[in-house]
């Protein structure tokens, strides 16, 4: 089992020569860095990155002796699997005369290195029960969770939980809660999603990678936010500081705004404003942004036009000025005038009763390129969906009207998926 960091000293630290030390006391030492990094100390990364070079070195060069004590291959195989150089661990297996690497672990272990996870899921299903009380145990539990996540997510879940419970405080933990938040997200399993949500907020949210984590939260908050309630969210976010907070909930109003979830993307953007310090302008200009775009396809649409409209571009990332631009010419297509279809009548009316020209029979309405154009109701329009809830009689808007708004909602998907491409 691993230890927390709190608990172990890095041998390294003691002033031992690298090319004496056995391996697996430096995978002790990249072990206590990794799970400091995860904890908090970013500046432990350069010293992750120094000792995966000093360890990759001293694998390549220790002798064929040094794998006589099985901790030393131990340390290999969780070497490859914690980041270190796949080659090497392809240069040991192959120059391993003598019998020491389990060639059904080093093959598992290689070919999910190489990308081949899934050609490895039986034999890890084999092998873990044999190697789950040794070192490379909770490792091999997270080789063997993502080799599983997409034919298997429920048995990928029973991996990700072993290795977590038996690495706590470490980067097997941190690595297993988040990869959990992903295939419970992904598989719409919004309660198990909660509840790895909030153990993460407790425990990793100073980790590299809790950016990662927001955005899973967030999209798990918004695609599901009929389940999710306000309370699972105000818990989860309680356990951050403001700062981080406020850009979860800008990010929550955002991806709800462009999913059309216009009540979350109002209280989320409401939020955001509320944990707006002073002098802090740009996550106002966000919050109004998100906020008034959840208000296009609604009955406050002219508001939101003047909001939009207003939003200084030079404060604006080019992400957001491509969304604020999108909105805004959504909101101007809304707010056109539809064509009634009573003026329409009248107007065929008028034209049937026009003598054609002399030798010229009357063209059929449908061909004449001069007929006025007709928004026909959008029977097939989930109103109520597209505006987030709220009965059409509320709206005072008529079908042609609801027609401009599905479609409005549709060119803001589109141009968001652009905007995602972008990689911002």
């Amino acid at each position: 089992m691993i230890m927390a960091a709190g608990h172990l000293l890095p041998p390294l630290a003691h002033g031992e020569g690298t090319e004496d030390l056995a391996p697996y006391k430096m995978i002790r030492s990249l072990q206590y860095v990794q799970d400091s990094v995860v904890l908090g100390d970013h500046s432990a990364m350069e010293m992750q990155r120094f000792l995966l070079g000093t360890i990759d070195d001293r694998l390549l060069t220790g002798g064929p002796s040094m794998f006589d004590d099985p901790r030393n291959v131990d340390a290999a195989l969780v070497y490859a699997m914690s980041g270190g150089n796949p080659s090497t661990l392809d240069k040991l297996a192959e120059a391993d005369v003598d019998g020491h690497f389990d060639t059904r672990v080093t093959d598992a272990v290689r070919n999910y290195l190489g990308g081949r996870g899934s050609v490895t899921a039986k034999s890890l299903a084999e092998i873990f029960p044999e190697y789950k009380d040794r070192q490379i145990g909770p490792y091999l539990a997270l080789v063997s969770a993502n080799s599983v996540i997409r034919k298997d997510p429920a048995l990928a879940l029973t991996y990700f939980d072993w290795a977590r419970l038996t690495a706590p405080g470490t980067i097997v933990e941190e690595a297993a809660l988040r990869r959990s938040i992903y295939v419970a997200v992904e598989n719409g399993w919004v309660e198990k999603g909660v509840t790895y949500s909030n153990r993460y907020a407790r425990r990793f949210l100073r980790s590299p990678y809790a950016s990662q984590f927001a955005d899973l939260f967030v999209k798990l908050s918004v695609d599901h936010s009929d389940t999710v309630s306000e309370d699972d969210i105000l818990e989860v976010l309680s356990f951050m500081d403001v700062p981080r907070r406020q850009e979860v909930y800008l990010r929550m109003a955002r991806l709800a705004a462009i999913s059309g979830k216009q009540r979350l993307a109002s209280l989320a953007a409401e939020r955001a404003q509320g944990l707006s310090g002073d002098g802090e302008s740009v996550p106002r200009l966000l919050a109004d942004l998100y906020s008034s775009l959840a208000s296009v396809p609604s009955s406050d649409v002219s508001q939101a036009m003047e909001t939009i409209i207003a939003l200084p571009d030079e404060k604006l990332s080019a992400k957001d000025r491509a969304l604020k631009e999108a909105a805004r010419v959504v909101a101007e297509e809304v707010l056109k005038v539809p064509v009634l279809q009573e003026q329409e009548k009248a107007e065929s009316a008028d034209r049937d009763q026009r003598p054609a020209p002399a030798g010229i029979a009357a063209e059929d309405d449908d061909m004449n390129p001069t007929a006025v154009a007709v928004e026909q109701p959008a029977e097939a329009v989930d109103t109520e969906a597209a505006n987030d809830g709220g009965p059409q009689e509320d709206r005072g808007l008529d079908p042609a009207f609801d027609g401009f708004v599905a479609s409005g909602k549709s060119k803001l998907d589109e141009i968001d998926a652009l905007l995602k491409g972008e990689g911002g």
